[in-house]
């Protein structure tokens, strides 16, 4: 499995390679936003690790052109201080991010993690609710005859959500079935996730497909009478 990493930094570019390849990952690198976009169609990655600061163009926009051509999960790496920036990273399509300066053994697991949730045995049906189906392990999600284009992290907490329709997801309950329990997921990021969603689901045509129980959670929306 190959894993393309993205830094105008040598230094840490080796520090995640190596620590990628001794996880029994192949390693793909890149110093700059064109090269990114050039080794993403030629390599075909599991995974993208981007930094956000790149010399010739941002990690955000590096984002904005893989999104257009591929769902492959990214994960950021920032430096940034700035909850709004990360965020904004989340609402482009990023899968997850780690913060500078972060240990390899973090973003090791955080890697992991989205891995598993892209590619789990269990995906093995399609799931539906309404005019929506889900099919996890092809990573395809339609609203009738509209296909939905969904990040990893999307289709893993749509998935979460549709395995169990009824049911008010808490915020814990999502973060540990989606990022697995014991990781700290920000309430801001949740939340720009489900917010992609339910925007991606209105633009195919399904309106209040997630329904927000106040002070509890949220669940798939009911039908209509």
């Amino acid at each position: 499995m190959k894993i393309l990493v993205v830094d105008d930094d040598p230094r840490l570019r080796e520090i995640v390679s190596i620590s990628l390849e001794r996880g029994g990952y192949g390693v793909v690198a890149a110093a700059d936003g064109q090269s990114a976009l050039t080794h993403t169609a030629r390599e075909q990655p599991a995974l993208v690790v981007l930094d956000v600061g790149l010399p010739d163009m941002d990690g955000f926009e590096v984002c904005r052109a893989i999104r257009t051509r591929s769902d492959v999960p990214i994960l950021f790496l920032t430096a940034l201080d700035d909850e709004v920036d990360r965020i904004l990273g989340l609402e482009l399509g990023a899968d997850d991010y780690v913060t500078k300066p972060f240990s390899p053994r973090e973003l090791l697991a955080r890697i992991r993690a989205i891995l598993k949730r892209t590619a789990g045995p269990s995906r093995n049906r399609v799931l539906r609710h309404r005019d929506i189906a889900l099919d996890p392990a092809a990573h395809h999600c339609s609203v009738g005859q509209v296909e939905v284009r969904l990040t990893g992290m999307e289709l893993s907490i749509l998935e979460a959500l549709m395995r169990a329709p009824e049911t008010v997801h808490t915020r814990p309950r999502l973060v540990e079935g989606v990022w697995g329990a014991g990781t700290q997921v920000s309430d801001r990021t949740l939340d720009s996730h489900i917010r992609n969603i339910r925007q991606k689901l209105v633009d195919a045509g399904c309106d209040d497909a997630i329904e927000t129980v106040h002070g509890v959670g949220v669940r798939m929306g009911r039908a209509r009478a």
